[in-house]
C-alpha cells in the first residue's frame, strides 16, 4: 500500500512534519527508531533520504495528546493496494478496539480512517498496539494485517502530593549548621520523563515549640531532593520543636503545587552535671539493725526530666571501709536512698561521717561548662542498743581424743557481751551428758570419757549446744554449737575367731583360716600381726585382717589347743591371746570328720594290730549290752502280763497297747484274737515318716508323730514350726502355729501335737471300749457307723453289733 498524494508537496510536508516529530519524541524520551522505523537504510545506515520500503503499508507511529477535546479526532487513513481490483473492506483489532479497554478507537471500513472515539488518560494507558486488516467483500484477507502504535502523550494534569500527612524527625540540641534532620518525599502521576513531574520543595513557614521562641529561619530544604537541614543550633531547654509547613510544586516549581507539615524535635544532649541541693546531711541508723531508708540526698540535673541524661547515680566515695552503708537511685525523682547493709556497732563506732558523689550515667558533654560530678558530707549518728552476747566463733571446734580424763577442760573464753555485761552460761543440749559448764566463766570440761560409737556422734563428731544469756539487761540471750572432733584412741583389743575349728588331715595343705576383728577404727585397727605361742604350730599371714594356723608336724587325728596370739596397729599397740579348738581328722567331702569305721577303712596308712583288737572289743561289749538290754525288756514285760493287777504308773508301756481283761466272760481266743490291738497302739512306737520337723542330721524327726492308718500316706503335709522361738513371749504363738499345722495334717490322727495323753481320753471319737462306762444295753446302740473308718473297724462293728 502506498500514501497516494502528490509527490512534491508531500515529500516537502513530510521532512518538515519527520523533523517536528523528532525533536518531541527526544523531548517525550519515545525512541526514534520505533516511531520512525524507515530513519533507518539497510546495513544500519543513517537515512539521508525517502528510500523505497518495499512493503504493502507504511503506517508511522501516531502520537495522541491524553484529555483531548476534538472528539472524535482523526488519527491516521490507510489504504490497500488491492483498491483497483475491486472493493476493500478495513478491520481494526487489538486493546482499545474489541479488547479491554474496549471503544477508545475505531476505524472507517470504507475509508480506512481510524479515530478516537474518548479522551485518552495516560495515567491508565500510556500506548496502544493495533492490528489493521484489508479484507474482500467475501471476507477474504487481501494483504497480510499492519500493526498501529498509537502513544498518548503527556499532560500535566496531576497535582504533586507528600507521601506522608506530616514528617516527623528530630536533631539534637546545639546541632552545627547544615546537620541534616530528615527527608521529605512527594509523589507526581504525570510523566517522570517529562517537566510535569520534575518537583521542587520548599519551606513556607517555621513555628517554634513553646511559640515565639525563634526570631529566625532555623532549617532549610534543598529545593530537588526535600532534605531538610539546621541553619543554626538550639538550645532544648528553651526550644522543644518546630512545626515546620511544606510546599512542593511540579514543572520544576513553576506548575501545580500542595503542602504538607513536619515536625522536628530537639533532642537532649548531656550538658547539664548535677548539682546536690545541699552539701551537708545528717541521719540516724540503730546499731545491729539492717535499714532500707535512713535517709535522702537529693541532687538535681537540668537536662530533659526523666530522660537518660537527667538520671542519676549516686556513689559513696569515702568514710566506709567496712561496707556498712549502700546508696541507690529513686527512678522517679533521682533522689539518692542511704541505707545500712550491715550492722552498725556504737561501742566500735559511735558516728560515720560519708562522702557521697553524683554523676550523670551519660558521660557529659565536652561543650558543656558544668563540672560531670557533685559532692556532699553525710554524717551518720549509731543510736546505741541493748546488745546480745556474741560467741568468738560460730561454731565452736575443738579435737578431743575419745579416751579424754574427766575433768580436762575442752574449750573455755567462748563468748564476750559488747555492753560488757555480766554473762550465764549453760549446756541446753548435751544428748550422752559427757559435757560440763562453768556458769560464770563459760569453761567446758568433760564429764566423762567420750565412745566413738555413739549414735550421737556423726562422722566422728558430737555436737552440743551452749547458751549464753545477758544476766544483768532484759536476759538477752544467745544460742551457739559446740562441735567436738572426736580423736580414734586404741583402746580395744582385737579378737580372734573362729575359736574352735576342724583341720582335715586327709586333704593338701591342712590348715584352719583365722580372722581377727576389731572395734577400733584405723589407724588403730588392722593390718592385725597373727602368731602362735607353742611348738609344732605355724601362723601363715594371709592379709591385714587373715591368716592360716597350720601344723609343722603332721598329725593323723587329735584334738589340740593352741594359743594365738593377735596385736593390732594401734598406738600405742593392743594384742590379745586366743585358745583354739583344733580338731584334726579324716574328712568327707563336705569337710566334715569321718566316723571311726570310716576313718579306720579310708585311711591309705591303715592301722596297727593293737588299735585294731581295741575296736573289736569295743564292738562286742555293745553288742553284749545289747543282748543284755533286750532279755531284761523280756522279762519286765512276761511279769506285766502275769500281774494283771499293775497300777498305770507302774508300766512303762501305754494302756493303749493292750486290752486288760477284768475277769468278765469274754470269747476266749478268740475273743481276744477278734480285735486287732494295733489300732490303739500308743503313737510313739510307730516309725515315723520324715516330715519337715526333721533333724537337718539324722534325717528323723524331732517329736515323733503318729501315722494315721485310714488314710493315704502320700498326701503333704503342712510346715510345722521349725524351732521353739527365743523369745519367750513368743511360745503361744509358737503353740498355736504347731496346733493349726497338725490339724491341717492329713496324714496323722487327731492328737493335739502340743501333748499326747496315754491313756484313752474323753475326747476318743471311739468312745469307750469298757462295758462299765457304757449307759445302756448295747441293743440300744447302733455300731454302723464304725463301717465309715474303713475295713478295719468292720471287725470291731462285729463284735459289739453280731447283726
Amino acid at each position: 500500500m502506498e500514501l497516494r498524494l502528490l509527490a512534491g508537496q508531500f515529500l516537502f510536508l513530510l521532512t518538515l512534519c519527520q523533523v517536528w516529530r523528532s525533536s518531541q519524541t527526544e523531548q517525550h524520551g519515545l525512541n526514534p527508531d520505533v516511531l520512525y522505523p524507515w530513519r533507518q537504510a539497510r546495513g544500519g545506515l543513517a537515512f539521508a533520504g525517502l528510500a523505497r520500503v518495499r512493503r504493502d503499508w507504511i503506517i508511522p507511529p501516531i502520537r495522541v495528546l491524553e484529555n483531548s477535546k476534538m472528539i472524535p479526532e482523526k488519527l491516521v487513513q490507510i489504504k490497500s493496494d488491492k483498491v483497483s481490483r475491486g472493493d476493500v473492506i478495513y478491520r481494526l483489532e487489538g486493546p482499545g478496539v474489541n479488547q479491554d479497554p474496549k471503544d477508545h478507537f475505531e476505524i472507517d471500513e470504507k475509508t480506512g480512517w481510524i479515530v478516537s472515539k474518548t479522551p485518552l488518560d495516560r495515567e491508565k494507558y500510556n500506548s496502544f498496539t493495533l492490528k489493521a486488516f484489508a479484507l474482500s467483500p467475501s471476507g477474504e484477507r487481501l494483504e497480510s494485517p499492519t500493526t498501529i502504535e498509537i502513544y498518548v502523550l503527556d499532560q500535566n494534569d496531576n497535582r504533586p502530593n507528600f507521601t506522608q500527612p506530616q514528617f516527623v524527625g528530630s536533631v539534637p540540641e546545639f546541632a552545627p549548621p547544615g546537620t541534616s534532620v530528615m527527608r521529605v518525599i512527594a509523589e507526581d502521576k504525570d510523566d517522570p520523563m517529562t517537566d510535569n513531574a520534575a518537583l521542587s520543595y520548599s519551606i513556607l513557614k517555621q513555628e517554634s515549640i513553646p511559640p515565639n521562641k525563634a526570631d529566625k529561619n532555623v532549617f532549610g530544604i534543598r529545593e530537588a531532593t526535600g532534605d531538610i537541614y539546621t541553619l543554626e543550633g538550639m538550645d532544648r531547654e528553651v526550644i522543644q520543636a518546630f512545626n515546620l509547613t511544606l510546599q512542593v510544586a511540579d514543572m520544576s516549581g513553576m506548575g501545580l503545587t500542595s503542602t504538607g507539615h513536619a515536625i522536628i524535635n530537639i533532642t537532649d544532649i548531656n550538658n547539664h552535671g548535677p548539682k546536690f541541693l545541699s552539701d551537708t546531711y545528717k541521719f540516724f541508723a540503730v546499731e545491729n539493725a539492717l535499714t532500707d531508708v535512713i535517709g535522702r540526698v537529693n541532687a538535681t540535673d537540668g537536662d530533659d526530666h526523666g530522660g537518660r541524661n537527667w538520671k542519676v547515680q549516686y556513689h559513696i566515695s569515702e568514710g566506709d571501709p567496712n561496707s556498712h552503708f549502700a546508696i541507690t537511685t529513686d527512678p522517679i525523682n533521682n533522689q539518692g536512698i542511704l541505707s545500712v547493709i550491715k550492722p552498725l556497732d556504737y561501742e566500735s563506732s559511735p558516728e560515720h561521717e560519708l562522702v557521697l558523689t553524683a554523676s550523670n550515667l551519660v558521660p557529659l558533654e565536652g561543650m558543656s561548662l558544668d563540672s560531670p560530678t557533685s559532692t556532699a558530707t553525710v554524717t551518720v549518728v549509731v543510736v546505741n542498743e541493748n546488745e546480745a552476747p556474741r560467741f568468738f566463733e560460730d561454731p565452736i571446734i575443738v579435737k578431743v581424743p575419745e579416751s579424754i580424763v574427766p575433768g580436762t577442760i575442752i574449750v573455755q573464753n567462748i563468748a564476750h557481751d559488747p555492753d560488757n555485761a555480766r554473762l550465764r552460761f549453760e549446756i541446753s543440749h548435751d544428748p550422752e551428758r559427757w559435757l560440763a559448764i562453768n556458769r560464770d566463766t563459760g569453761e567446758v570440761t568433760a564429764k566423762r570419757a567420750f565412745n566413738i560409737r555413739s549414735p550421737n556422734v556423726k562422722d566422728n563428731i558430737y555436737r552440743a549446744m551452749i547458751q549464753v544469756s545477758d544476766a544483768d539487761i532484759n536476759g538477752m540471750s544467745i544460742a551457739g554449737t559446740l562441735e567436738i572432733s572426736l580423736i580414734e584412741t586404741n583402746d580395744h583389743s582385737p579378737k580372734l575367731f573362729p575359736l574352735s575349728a576342724t583341720m582335715c588331715s586327709n586333704r593338701n595343705n591342712p590348715c584352719v583360716l583365722l580372722s581377727a576383728t576389731d572395734e577400733d577404727m584405723p589407724p588403730h585397727s588392722i593390718p592385725f600381726t597373727f602368731s602362735t605361742l607353742i611348738a609344732n604350730w605355724t601362723i601363715v599371714q594371709s592379709n591385714g585382717t587373715h591368716a592360716f594356723l597350720e601344723q609343722m608336724v603332721d598329725t593323723e587325728s587329735g584334738e589340740f589347743t593352741v594359743p594365738v596370739a593377735v596385736s593390732d596397729s594401734g598406738a600405742p599397740r593392743l594384742t590379745s591371746i586366743s585358745h583354739i579348738n583344733v580338731t584334726v581328722c579324716p574328712c568327707d567331702v563336705d569337710g566334715e570328720c569321718k566316723a571311726i569305721s570310716a576313718a579306720i577303712f579310708g585311711t591309705r596308712a591303715g592301722i596297727s594290730f593293737i588299735a585294731l583288737i581295741v575296736i573289736m572289743s569295743c564292738i562286742a561289749l555293745l553288742f553284749v549290752l545289747l543282748l543284755l538290754a533286750v532279755a531284761v525288756g523280756a522279762c519286765k514285760r512276761h511279769h506285766i502280763k502275769k500281774g494283771g493287777g499293775l497300777l498305770v504308773g507302774e508300766s512303762d508301756d501305754d494302756i493303749r497297747d493292750n486290752v486288760l481283761n477284768y475277769d468278765e466272760q469274754g470269747g476266749g481266743e478268740e475273743d481276744e484274737n477278734v480285735f486287732n490291738i494295733d489300732l490303739l497302739r500308743n503313737p510313739s512306737d510307730i516309725v515315723p515318716s520324715p516330715s519337715p520337723f526333721s533333724s537337718p542330721v539324722s534325717g528323723w524327726p524331732r517329736g515323733r508323730q503318729p501315722l494315721r492308718k485310714d488314710t493315704p500316706h502320700n498326701l503333704p503335709s503342712p510346715t510345722y514350726p521349725r524351732r521353739p522361738p527365743a523369745d519367750p513371749t513368743d511360745i503361744a504363738d509358737f503353740i498355736n502355729d504347731g496346733l493349726e499345722a497338725a490339724d491341717n495334717d492329713p496324714n496323722v490322727p487327731p492328737y493335739d501335737t502340743a501333748l499326747i495323753y496315754d491313756y484313752e481320753g474323753d475326747g476318743s471319737l471311739a468312745g469307750s471300749l469298757s462295758t462299765l462306762a457304757s449307759a445302756g444295753s448295747d441293743a440300744d446302740q447302733d455300731y454302723d457307723y464304725l463301717n465309715d473308718w474303713g475295713p478295719r473297724f468292720k471287725k470291731l462293728a462285729n463284735m459289739y453289733d453280731p447283726r
